[in-house]
């Protein structure tokens, strides 16, 4: 019983990412080869083009989010819940990055956000139309249905805003702190146990900018490099997983693995990935223990990078490695 739930639970959650598997490759491709930084220790793509970069971040933070919102709400109440559930979640985006929200500290595109109020805004819409079904008049449904969407969509919007946003700062920063108790523990294979289920939850760009990145600089100043960049940025685990459905998935997994697995790699793209596991909730262990052998490898053999890879590449993971590496 309870395998099965969580086999539906993850069903459910891969489905509303599924059919927009093609937006999130769109985003990979203009990422991978247009990737513009005015960083020096920025990654570039091969086409790095100030203008198309600024596409990326919209599309990672308003985009992708609102499309996973629609189709969330759409599979509990049509398109009516879809575009309520879109409305909604305007609120949690911009109240986790947003400046006015959270000030100078690194945002993260709001995507567990857009799974919670997606859904949940179009079980509220639904449950509204149970309770009015038959006490509206003749001529007046579309009037009440759209009035009602859009009173609805702001109220929720507003509360996702100011009740959602705090757990999902709260998440992660309860994430980020037991990153950083292992870290200080030297139990570094064991902190996969924690990256690896939350990057699954979207929460990998809170984690990587938010704890590993500030740490792993300070280490790089005094070292020259530093294996922190490694943690959250490695794509082996990810790849592992595409290259399973490539090899033993069906259908429409297996057919879109293949150009996932190439963003993935190459484009260090880790969020196309994620919906892959969410299918198949068992798969989470497999990251888990290929992100702890992975990062066993890499103390064993004293690796680290430079900067951080951003993004987690195969290319980026390569020009950041120190010359003796």
């Amino acid at each position: 019983g309870a395998r099965v739930r969580v086999q539906k639970f993850g069903t459910f959650l891969s489905s509303m990412i599924m059919p927009n598997i093609g937006a999130f490759i769109a985003w990979g491709l203009l990422t991978a080869l247009f990737l513009w930084s005015d960083d020096p220790g920025g990654g570039q793509g091969p086409f790095a083009n100030e203008h198309i970069n600024a596409v990326l971040n919209p599309t990672v933070t308003y985009l992708l989010p609102i499309l996973i919102a629609y189709t969330g709400g759409k599979l509990i109440h049509d398109v009516r819940g879809g575009v309520v559930g879109a409305v909604a979640t305007m609120g949690v985006i911009i109240a986790t990055s947003s400046p006015v929200f959270i000030g100078d500290n690194p945002g993260s595109p709001m995507f567990l956000g857009a799974m919670i109020m997606g859904p949940l805004s179009a079980w509220v819409v639904k449950k509204f139309d149970q309770i009015m079904e038959g006490h509206i008049k003749p001529g007046f449904e579309m009037l009440v249905n759209n009035f009602s969407s859009g009173i609805i969509g702001a109220a929720l919007a507003i509360a996702s805003m100011f009740w959602l946003a705090p757990i999902m700062h709260l998440l992660m920063n309860a994430a980020g702190v037991a990153v950083q108790w292992l870290i200080d523990l030297r139990l570094l294979p064991l902190a996969s146990i924690l990256i690896e289920p939350a990057k699954v939850l979207f929460l990998n760009n809170a984690i990587n900018h938010g704890i590993l990145t500030p740490l792993g600089t300070d280490q790089a100043l005094q070292q020259g490099k530093s294996i922190l960049f490694l943690l959250e940025s490695n794509p082996g685990p990810g790849l592992g997983v595409l290259l399973a459905y490539i090899i033993f998935g069906r259908g429409s997994a297996r057919a879109s693995a293949p150009a996932a697995a190439l963003i993935h790699a190459l484009g260090g793209i880790h969020e196309i990935y994620f919906p892959y596991v969410l299918m198949k909730p068992q798969l989470l262990l497999a990251t888990i223990f290929g992100g702890m052998s992975g990062v066993f490898v890499e103390l064993l053999f004293d690796a680290g990078l430079r900067s951080p890879a951003a993004p987690g590449s195969l290319i980026f993971l390569y020009v950041n490695a120190p010359p003796n590496a």
